[in-house]
């Protein structure tokens, strides 16, 4: 039985405007930093959460003008705009920098997370603004310098690209595509692997980058015979994700095997995997996730993953009437 993703990912969730055409605009980025908010990432990849929300704020505290390696992450629509901003709704940035408490009294707890391991749930805005920021950041801390020539590159349109100064060569984000299945039998039992350097209980789904000249369906045969030895087919794609843990965006997708095919763990990534009903992956998501205190046999990815996602959706897929779409 095929299956539908119940929900849009975490980190595939958009509620704000990206406002792509801001980005060339240096007067208008001017003129809305005046209102502008500001989500702060430590070197860490860590971010404030209240209730949430992602902490955002004034910008103007951080620095009078938008400083060169802050990056835009796009438009808020909250109606909140400074006089004369094009477009409308309040302009927010990211920059590298020390984690501080919203001024003043809000009366709310903040908390400090790593969201590639929180069990924290964001809302749409935050979930955006944090995989666009930490996408931007982390590729900026590894393209200083040329790939060409070694020049130091210049960040320009808004934290989106670097220049070379001397060639005026310009570089983007690189993202690094891959893809994530759950291979199942076509009936009530899928495969989940732990890999090798997880304690042991964690277990997740099939996962791998798609190399030189592949397709992503063509991807998903490979790892799944590297990493256990199985022969899929009915390769169907499901959803995707930006991954920003440095730089990925992970394609899902569903896939069957045999079950009386024995596994072989070919590439050494692998430590187990064992094929578990649909009872018993229902009973591991009502325990929780990787970072809760369970004693259940099997502990699964947190909410924040697409693996999540995926899993549950065919965990409840016949119980929801979601058939093949």
């Amino acid at each position: 039985m095929s299956f539908r993703l119940r929900n849009i990912p975490v980190l595939s969730r958009v509620g704000a405007d990206r406002a792509d055409d801001l980005r060339t605009d240096i007067d208008a980025a001017i003129t809305g930093w005046s209102d502008a908010q500001l989500l702060r990432v430590d070197h860490r990849n860590q971010v404030l959460l209240a209730e949430g929300r992602v902490v955002l704020t004034a910008a103007v505290e951080y620095a009078d003008s938008p400083p060169a390696d802050a990056v835009f992450l796009g438009r808020l629509a909250d109606g909140g705009q400074a006089e004369g901003t094009p477009g409308g709704g309040r302009h927010v940035w990211a920059v590298r920098a020390a984690l501080e408490p919203p001024p003043g009294d809000s009366g709310e707890t903040t908390t400090v997370v790593d969201p590639r391991r929180t069990s924290h749930p964001f809302d749409d805005v935050s979930a955006q603004l944090v995989a666009s920021a930490l996408a931007l950041l982390n590729w900026h801390d590894s393209a200083c310098f040329s790939p060409i020539d070694g020049t130091p590159t210049r960040p320009i349109r808004a934290g989106w690209a670097r220049r070379n100064p001397l060639t005026g060569h310009e570089e983007f984000p690189r993202i690094d595509p891959a893809v994530i299945c759950l291979v199942h039998d076509g009936a009530d039992r899928a495969v989940l692997a732990r890999q090798t350097v997880w304690p042991p209980r964690l277990f997740s789904l099939i996962a791998g980058f798609v190399e030189a000249g592949e397709a992503f369906e063509t991807c998903v045969v490979r790892e799944v015979a590297e990493e256990i030895g199985l022969t899929v087919t009915g390769v169907r794609y499901l959803g995707s994700q930006p991954w920003p843990f440095p730089r990925s965006l992970m394609v899902g997708f569903e896939a069957v095997a045999d079950p009386d095919e024995p596994f072989a763990y070919r590439d050494g990534e692998i430590a187990e995997a064992a094929w578990f009903t649909r009872d018993e992956v229902r009973a591991a998501l009502q325990a929780g996730d990787w970072s809760s205190q369970s004693d259940s046999r099997l502990l699964l990815p947190g909410t924040i993953s697409i693996a999540r996602e995926i899993i549950e959706s065919w965990a409840y897929n016949d119980a929801d009437g979601v058939g093949e779409g």
